[in-house]
């Protein structure tokens, strides 16, 4: 499989890192192309990756690339990904899948756009690109790496077989801010924490209800509704007050708290957490409540391994963990953080996949229902209401 990479960020280099594990007789990653021909070719050069472009479209042309990977901006998911599926590809897109970035001449910022008209258009978006995939016989796949985390899939395991009935959810993503630029403005991010983040948790409980509902009934079991609650907390006047922060602000039109409530069809929920205002290194968790168990998911803190030091700076350059930001004192650090979150799993199924002309577990499909959540969030968070959700059946 012969693989362009577009984009040359932190997403990317999680990515390469996964085609990197697989035999080079699986997967081979040909060229990069991202923003500036200068950041491709410094990213290539890390990396060992044999050709760079400033253009990703010269790359996503070439007859010798079978699969491209786009871990870019999420305003530019779209474009890129019908471009692939017009030139044959098959399509690995970073999540979120798309969503609402504004239209042409507007006269108001996006993030001023009624969330009602966002839901609409983040879905049309999603369906344009699972058609273009469809057109053109190419698969796109989601990349969404919490379901192959280990821990989801052991606790998926572990409700299946005791054949309890999974009744709550709880799941969180939270750290103290991204530091991505285009992360701050809706125009390029199509949303703040809730999509950025908020997408981990609420994929991995789509799937474990979808999952629950194929074992009992033959049928997944989807979500019907939606209440959440969004803000920007770095705009409290007691931190706006503060000179010096510890936490990424600078926030333009997008929210860096989130909260929202999945209601399934079968009348279970899932309470989602997702934030930009907590320190002390990223907490990636999942907590199934079913009717005969519990199962608790922690990505971030495996407990397999626990550090101290005196003083900042006895550890060198070795890294410890995501987001932490010192390291004195007590830490936990990460023994193979990549493989603990998937992103290893997800590359060599999709590698897999394509080959194989099978089916990923996390798929386009499951990309737009994510989207239709996150959207029908932020429409419950500014008209305060219950969203019911439509079926969104392609």
């Amino acid at each position: 499989m012969r693989v362009a990479i577009v984009g040359a960020g932190f997403a990317a280099a999680l990515h390469v890192d996964g085609y990197r594990r697989l035999d080079e007789a699986q997967a081979r990653v040909v060229g990069v192309a991202a923003s500036s021909a200068a950041s491709a070719e410094a990213f290539a050069r890390v990396h060992g990756i044999p050709s760079a472009y400033g253009e990703a479209l010269e790359l996503i042309r070439r007859e010798d690339v079978d699969l491209v990977d786009l871990c870019t901006p999420n305003a530019l998911h779209e474009p890129l990904a019908l471009a692939a599926a017009r030139a044959g590809k098959h399509i690995v897109c970073e999540k979120p899948l798309t969503g609402y970035f504004g239209g042409t001449g507007a006269a108001e910022p996006v993030g001023a756009t009624p969330r009602s008209l966002m839901l609409r258009e983040a879905l049309a978006s999603a369906r344009r690109m699972l058609a273009a995939a469809a057109e053109h016989g190419v698969q796109l796949m989601y990349a969404e790496n919490w379901l192959y985390s280990p821990g989801i899939v052991k606790a998926n395991r572990l409700v299946a077989a005791s054949g309890g009935a999974i009744l709550e959810i709880r799941g969180q993503e939270c750290h103290s801010g991204s530091h991505a630029r285009y992360s701050r403005a809706w125009s390029q991010a199509g949303g703040g924490a809730l999509l950025r983040l908020g997408s981990h948790p609420i994929g991995a409980a789509l799937w474990l209800k979808a999952e629950e509902g194929l074992r009992r009934d033959g049928r997944p079991i989807r979500a019907r509704a939606v209440t959440a609650e969004v803000g920007d907390l770095s705009k409290v006047a007691a931190f706006q007050r503060e000179s010096e922060h510890a936490l990424v602000d600078a926030w333009e039109d997008v929210e860096n708290w989130a909260s929202l409530v999945i209601t399934f069809e079968d009348d279970t929920r899932a309470v989602i957490s997702a934030s930009d205002v907590v320190l002390g290194g990223i907490e990636d968790t999942l907590q199934v409540m079913a009717s005969n168990c519990r199962v608790d998911c922690d990505m971030s803190h495996s407990g397999l391994l626990r550090a101290y030091a005196p003083r900042e700076g006895v550890f060198g350059d070795e890294y410890l963990m995501e987001k932490i930001s010192t390291q004195a004192g007590w830490s936990y650090p990460s023994v193979d953080e990549e493989y603990l979150l998937g992103y290893p799993q997800e590359i060599e199924e999709f590698v897999g996949c394509v080959a194989e002309a099978r089916e990923p577990r996390s798929t386009g499909k499951l990309g737009l229902e994510v989207l239709q959540v996150i959207y029908a969030g932020y429409q419950s968070a500014e008209e305060g209401r219950r969203v019911a959700l439509e079926s969104i059946e392609t």
